[in-house]
């Protein structure tokens, strides 16, 4: 597919552009429904959706990978990094970190970052967790990473939400100094200003619901301080309907269940366009490339030292 002419501004710096590969319909099953499946084809063809919208771009992301994606579909992911773009890890089971004790994760980290470098013969740096996990309470997390190997995170959403949220971690690039002498990287979630309360934007149900001239506008209020970071699933340019025995299972749930549902399916349509506002407009890079330029700067970067971690022994992984 040929690139499409874009009226890029180089007045705003470069965003790191992020893709968490998972399938939306067995995450859906296991988490609403308690059933377990395997991964969908979906997530090939909604994957594939997202890689020709950033070739119409003649743009590269980092796509933070499932490790149960890889095992299904390693072909996916070769496909990817072939695409020329970043691999990194997403967990293996999507499994939120207070879901999971010390040995659990480290289980779930290894396993899925060694088949990732399996698969494409490239080193594995960067990580992040399901639902933006790592908080306060978990921030073990960070240590188990830097213990891995992992070079850098993007896990912290920097304000309290319903579900998620560091609200006093920094905005900045951080090097974060663990109590054992290991270091990370740590690239927070972007977030902005709606109503004089800052709330995650750039991605998820924010881009999704959001019009587009305020994705804009809070892009390039991020910009003018740091690099912002989009982030999408593929599952959210999903405009098919799901499977039958989704909405059988669903019959029997409870209202919130059917109401969270019918949320995540709001606005589907218009993703992909409000999605292709920000790639046209602005420029886009990997994480990978943002932290090599961050570190060539030799500039300031934020430090967060962080005491000693209770590491959890039971996991809550059901």
């Amino acid at each position: 597919m040929n690139a499409e002419k874009s009226s890029r501004s180089n007045k705003f710096i470069k965003s790191a552009l992020t893709v968490d590969v998972e399938d939306g319909i067995n995450i859906g099953m296991r988490d609403l429904m308690g059933k377990n499946i395997a991964p969908t084809k979906r997530v090939v063809s909604n994957t594939h959706k997202v890689m020709e919208l950033f070739s119409r771009y003649n743009v590269k992301g980092t796509f933070f990978v499932l490790g149960q994606v890889a095992e299904h579909y390693p072909e996916l992911v070769r496909e990817i990094d072939a695409a020329g773009h970043e691999i990194g890890v997403h967990g293996y089971d999507h499994y939120q970190f207070y879901r999971m004790d010390y040995d659990f994760a480290h289980d779930q980290l290894e396993r899925a970052r060694k088949l990732l470098q399996d698969l494409t013969g490239q080193p594995v740096e960067g990580h992040r967790a399901p639902a933006f996990s790592i908080n306060e309470k978990t921030s073990w997390g960070l240590e188990l990473l830097a213990e891995l190997g992992f070079t850098y995170d993007s896990s912290i959403m920097p304000c309290k939400s319903l579900n998620y949220g560091w609200g006093e971690f920094g905005k900045d690039l951080t090097l974060v100094k663990l109590a054992n002498g290991g270091e990370l990287y740590e690239f927070p979630m972007s977030v902005g200003k709606f109503f004089g309360r800052e709330i995650p934007c750039l991605g998820g149900s924010y881009l999704r619901l959001f019009p587009g001239w305020k994705n804009k506008k809070m892009f390039e209020e991020v910009a003018r301080e740091r690099n912002p970071i989009i982030f999408i699933h593929p599952y959210e340019l999903d405009e098919e309907r799901y499977p039958d025995y989704f909405f059988q299972e669903l019959k029997g749930k409870s209202l919130k269940s059917k109401v969270r549902v019918k949320f995540m399916s709001l606005n589907r349509k218009e993703v992909a366009r409000k999605l292709g506002v920000l790639l046209s407009n602005y420029n886009h890079t990997t994480m990978e490339c943002i932290l090599k330029q961050k570190l060539s700067e030799k500039k300031p970067i934020a430090i967060y030292n962080l005491g000693k971690t209770k590491k959890p022994m039971e996991a809550a992984n059901g």
